[in-house]
């Protein structure tokens, strides 16, 4: 098991969603030092003044500036890297932004990651990369090719890169269900975009999950993912309906700009070269080189019997399900304790 002791720790985005809930996880652990890295100045003062750790470091900076991110990782052991644009709309209206962000920020992670002799560094992806349709999707599938290009370099023994890839976490940023929350308390028709519209769904706590079996388990040029249940929004909706016990209609909007009805969590081409770890899949990199011989007279046999894996064939949660999912999450819980 990877011990974080006596490791110091940085991650970018660390006053995001997800980072903010990794940094107060990591609190209980015994480390030596974690580094927040965003661009956020209030929210670093807000978790500063929170958390009032003095092995918490912070560093104001973006990743699209290397100088910054040079400054923060001397030292470093672990990098969770966690900065993005995420808003499937936002990167519609500025794909130059998703790009610098997304693509060319991740780029500089890698590089100074490498230059700087870090032990591992696990960078958060999405199922948006898979067969993408929107810029969001699509600089992350970028993102994920620039780190297995750089793996493939990487002498044994130096910095390992992998990446986690999941669907909607519940309660981040950008979420669905604090929306559908807010809607069902001021008595208003609850907006959704399309019922039948299915997605994968993990709470914070299994996106952490999946972060730390990376850190352990990841070998050079990994995708993990986590196995996970999906379902459409109509049916999170009656969920929530339930929970609260509204009478909310339901008001169907359409679909956003760059959305997809159904999401895939791995391809049947990475299925191909999967490797199946319980709770968690393990989709290694295609290690080929460019010699094209291979390409035009080896065909892949195993791709025939494979299908990919997403929110349409996979394990279909209930209305119950999603109902005992949800009420086990503490941000509902407060809620319904007030």
């Amino acid at each position: 098991m990877i011990s974080f002791k006596d490791k110091t720790i940085l991650i970018t985005g660390g006053t995001g969603s997800f980072g903010t809930y990794f940094v107060d996880y990591l609190q209980g652990k015994d480390f030596k030092e974690i580094r927040v890295f965003s661009r956020d100045e209030m929210k670093q003062e807000q978790m500063r003044q929170r958390l009032n750790n003095s092995k918490i470091k912070f560093y104001i900076g973006d990743i699209r500036d290397r100088y910054s991110l040079d400054n923060a990782i001397i030292g470093v052991n672990y990098i969770f890297h966690a900065a993005a644009l995420k808003q499937v709309p936002t990167c519609e209206f500025f794909p130059t932004q998703a790009m610098q962000t997304n693509v060319i920020g991740s780029q500089n992670v890698i590089a100074s990651a490498i230059q700087n002799e870090v032990e591992r560094v696990v960078s958060l992806s999405t199922d948006k990369a898979v067969y993408p349709v929107n810029a969001l999707g699509n600089t992350k599938a970028i993102m994920e090719r620039i780190i297995q290009s750089a793996a493939r370099s990487i002498p044994d023994g130096k910095t390992v890169l992998s990446v986690v890839r999941y669907g909607n976490i519940l309660f981040t940023r950008g979420s669905v269900i604090p929306i559908f929350i807010k809607q069902i308390r001021d008595q208003l028709p609850l907006t959704l975009t399309a019922p039948e519209m299915s997605r994968f769904w993990l709470p914070l706590s299994e996106a952490v999950e999946l972060v730390n079996f990376a850190l352990e388990h990841g070998e050079q040029g990994d995708i993990l993912i986590r196995k996970a249940a999906s379902c459409t929004l109509g049916d999170v909706a009656q969920a929530l309906k339930s929970i609260f016990k509204s009478k909310s209609e339901i008001r169907i909007i359409g679909m956003r700009h760059g959305e997809k009805m159904h999401e895939t969590l791995a391809s049947k081409e990475e299925l191909a070269r999967s490797e199946d770890m319980g709770d968690f899949l393990r989709l290694r990199m295609d290690t080929r080189g460019l010699n094209y011989e291979k390409y035009l007279s080896e065909g892949e046999k195993k791709l025939v019997q494979l299908r990919d894996y997403n929110s349409v064939n996979s394990k279909r949660m209930t209305v119950k399900e999603i109902e005992a999912l949800l009420l086990g999450q503490p941000e509902i819980m407060s809620i319904l304790d007030k």
